[in-house]
């Protein structure tokens, strides 16, 4: 039996590892798909402290060769659930049983569907979640962003670097996005803003995108944009189906500012808790905390 499972290999469960490691925690990190999480695709990270510009990949790097450099035991695998054998955590999962004293949820989300029409039927011929892993299919062609936040802006920027013309379409009349980042954008001359817009309908020929069907809100207007690629960042779905704890109503995982969730000994950390940042730096205290108030937890086991 562990003392500790940790769920999830992004910034959030990579730092409550190496916290863990250093407590001497027995101790197994187990990730679904890939060590790094969402942010290891994003092309660069301006806002994490001492590293003034540096890829997700290249972050997540540094995060996975320090927790393993502390003995961090990585597993692949798949949590179906989680349940109690008293004070044990019982942890059904795609290789077998695992039992633990405590348990670190840091599982993150996973992109947001539009679910307009096209939009499923055409995923991965055209449409896309991830600039940094399609964009360079789009080198000189015509794409097309949707969302308003941060992500949208930062991922039309690099896409303004491949692409030929890059539309961004938002729902609102202001962007959500940091100055910064809107400034780069306001300043790339083939990014073109389409402010209180929504996209109704991704079209396609021979199977491969090639128009977006947008509405104007304001005058009411249904247009159709020629493009190769649409490119959806609307938001996150937190990945939290298998845990047993109090949840807000969009499915993230209530703690409090211990980072205990409604059950004793689950702990939940980074992007699958409700939290009012996202960001790496916060996923990383998240986890520091997590793995404390867990060492806590299994003193007194």
């Amino acid at each position: 039996m562990y003392d500790l499972v940790i769920i999830g290999g992004g910034p959030a469960g990579l730092t409550a590892g190496i916290y863990a490691q250093r407590a001497r925690l027995n101790t197994i990190l187990i990730e679904k798909q890939m060590v790094g999480g969402q942010i290891a695709v994003s092309d660069v990270i301006e806002n994490y402290p001492g590293f003034p510009s540096i890829s997700g990949a290249g972050l997540m790097e540094k995060f996975e060769e320090h927790a393993k450099g502390l003995g961090l035991k990585i597993s692949f695998m798949d949590v179906e659930n989680i349940t109690l054998d008293g004070n044990v955590k019982v942890l059904k999962t795609s290789e077998g049983e695992l039992r633990a004293k405590a348990v670190i949820v840091a599982t993150g989300a996973r992109p947001r569907r539009l679910g307009v029409p096209g939009e499923k039927e055409l995923t991965g011929k055209g449409v896309s979640y991830c600039a940094t892993c399609d964009g360079p299919f789009f080198r000189g062609q015509r794409v097309m962003v949707v969302g308003g936040g941060d992500t949208a802006v930062k991922e039309a920027v690099y896409l303004s670097r491949l692409a030929a013309k890059v539309y961004v379409v938002h729902r609102r009349d202001k962007f959500r996005a940091e100055k910064m980042h809107m400034e780069k954008a306001e300043a790339t001359q083939n990014i073109e803003f389409l402010c209180s817009h929504v996209l109704k309908e991704i079209k396609a020929e021979n199977g491969v995108v090639t128009k977006a069907v947008v509405e104007d809100l304001k005058g009411s207007a249904i247009k159709d944009i020629e493009v190769e690629g649409v490119f959806i960042f609307v938001g996150i779905n937190p990945t939290t189906d298998f845990v047993d704890a109090d949840k807000d109503a969009s499915g993230f995982i209530k703690t409090n500012a211990r980072m205990e969730t409604s059950v004793p000994g689950i702990f939940a950390a980074g992007d699958c808790r409700t939290t009012p940042l996202l960001q790496v730096a916060t996923a990383v205290g998240d986890g520091a905390i997590a793995a404390a108030m867990a060492e806590e937890y299994i003193e007194g086991f």
